[in-house]
C-alpha cells in the first residue's frame, strides 16, 4: 500500500513537473483546456472515458497509435502530443487502485509507460531525477 502511494505520488509529480518545466503550466490537475486545438481536447476525452469504462489497455493503444501518427510532425503538433501522453497518465494515476487491479492494470505500468513517453519525446534524464 506505502509502496503504491510513492508511485502515485511520484508520477503526479513527474507529470506536474515536466508541464511546468516545458509549458510553464502549473497545475494541481491538469485538465482538457490545456489543449488549444479542438480535436486534442476530443481525443482526450474518448481517452477518458475508455480509461473510466475499464478499457485501459485499448486506451493506451489508441494513445499510440495518435502519437504514431504524429511522428515527424511540426514542434507544436509534438508539444500538443506530449501533453495529452502527460494528461492521459495523470488521469490514469488517479484511478484507485482496486479500479486498476479489476481492470489488469499496475500503478509500476503507468509508471513504465510515462517513462517510455519521457524518453520518446527526448527527455530521458528526466526519470532518473525521481527514481534516485
Amino acid at each position: 500500500m506505502f509502496e503504491q502511494d510513492y508511485i502515485m505520488r511520484l508520477i503526479r509529480e513527474m507529470v506536474r513537473a515536466i508541464l511546468k518545466l516545458l509549458f510553464q503550466i502549473d497545475m494541481e490537475s491538469p485538465t482538457e483546456e490545456l489543449f488549444e486545438e479542438k480535436e486534442d481536447k476530443e481525443t482526450y476525452r474518448v481517452l477518458r472515458q475508455l480509461i473510466d469504462t475499464g478499457e485501459i489497455n485499448e486506451a493506451e493503444n489508441r494513445l499510440c497509435d495518435v502519437l504514431e501518427r504524429r511522428t515527424g510532425c511540426k514542434s507544436a503538433e509534438s508539444s500538443a502530443s506530449l501533453k495529452l501522453a502527460l494528461l492521459f497518465y495523470a488521469y490514469l494515476n488517479e484511478k484507485p487502485d482496486d479500479f486498476l487491479e479489476t481492470h489488469d492494470y499496475s500503478r509500476e505500468e503507468i509508471q513504465a509507460g510515462l517513462d517510455q513517453i519521457i524518453s520518446q519525446f527526448g527527455l530521458e534524464g528526466l526519470p532518473e531525477l525521481w527514481h534516485e
